[in-house]
């Protein structure tokens, strides 16, 4: 038995059902009455039972149309059903979005992009993971996240990155030290001396510290190493040591009493990009949060590039 009927076809036997006039069906659903002739004979066809009689003078229901009628129903219930949960996932009514960030995205850029998305569409529930660029790339492959914004190109053939943006690289400096009388540029081998506060690798941040001093052939050796920048933010602020950060990454947990200042020669851009599963469209709803995440990305940066040329 082949069955293959069509939301349109369920909707026209519907309609004689109701109606017991080919005439009057014809009308309703704009078709000729040969056409609705001929789409109930298809139908008779496929199940292969009678469902209507017909005479010159009446049409009726059989006992198996009347079967039908309660299963095709059914069947425009459920049709109609999944059309709208497709629409309310495309409108944005329901859904998820679940992304990584790196700690410094997470607490600079998704925070902001949260907030716009949340006022657009509550509905929506939204989660971010803050790991480091490798756990967040992991994540990606495994579907566990949808997308992961980081400041890495992945070296994965399975995984795309799309630039969004870069931040340069400041030092952070207790208001007391003596780098802090000018706001001018400092060149990295002027800061060689200093002690460190950074973390430890694999972190992104302190691979473009190391790379950033091997161009002067110094070898980077920091005093203190900790995992968290609102504990690299603290113990600046304490006197204990500066700290070299991505701007994005310096603003977190501000601490009273620090001084930023660019560091230059060579100049360090973090790039931050999106890495979503090659092949693999996003969401509609993680498609916007993308849009806002670019805008909140590129508007920080320009700040505070705006702030540090003011």
């Amino acid at each position: 038995m082949a069955i293959n009927w069509n939301p349109r076809e369920l909707d026209v036997f519907l309609t004689l059902a109701q109606t017991l006039s080919f005439r009057r069906t014809a009308e309703q659903v704009h078709l000729s009455q040969p056409a609705v002739s001929s789409l109930i004979l298809r139908l008779e066809e496929s199940l292969g039972v009678r469902l209507f009689d017909r005479t010159t003078r009446s049409v009726q229901l059989t006992g198996p149309g009347q079967v039908f009628v309660e299963q095709a129903r059914l069947l425009r219930d459920q049709s109609d059903a999944a059309v709208q949960a497709v629409r309310n996932v495309a409108d944005l009514h329901i859904g998820q979005v679940v992304l990584a960030a790196l700690p410094s995205l997470a607490a600079t850029v998704v925070p902001a992009a949260f907030a716009r998305f949340a006022a657009q569409y509550p509905a929506i529930k939204l989660q971010v993971v803050d790991t480091l660029s490798g756990p967040a790339f992991d994540l990606v492959r495994a579907g566990q996240v949808e997308f992961a914004l980081t400041a890495a190109n992945p070296a994965y053939a399975d995984l795309d990155y799309t630039p969004l943006a870069s931040d340069g690289f400041v030092l952070l400096i207790p208001a007391s030290h003596p780098l802090a009388t000018s706001l001018a540029p400092l060149r990295w081998v002027e800061v060689v001396d200093c002690i460190h506060i950074s973390m430890p690798l694999p972190a992104s941040v302190r691979q473009y510290a190391d790379a950033a001093l091997l161009s002067h052939r110094v070898r980077f050796s920091p005093r203190y190493e900790v995992e968290h920048l609102a504990t690299i933010n603290a113990m600046v602020a304490a006197g204990l040591g500066v700290a070299a950060l991505p701007e994005l990454a310096a603003v977190v947990a501000p601490q009273a009493g620090l001084v930023q200042r660019r560091l230059v020669d060579p100049d360090m851009p973090r790039p931050i990009g999106l890495v979503t599963r090659r092949g693999r469209s996003l969401s509609p709803a993680s498609a916007v949060m993308v849009t806002l995440l670019r805008e909140e990305v590129q508007r920080l940066v320009s700040d505070r590039y705006e702030v540090a040329g003011a």
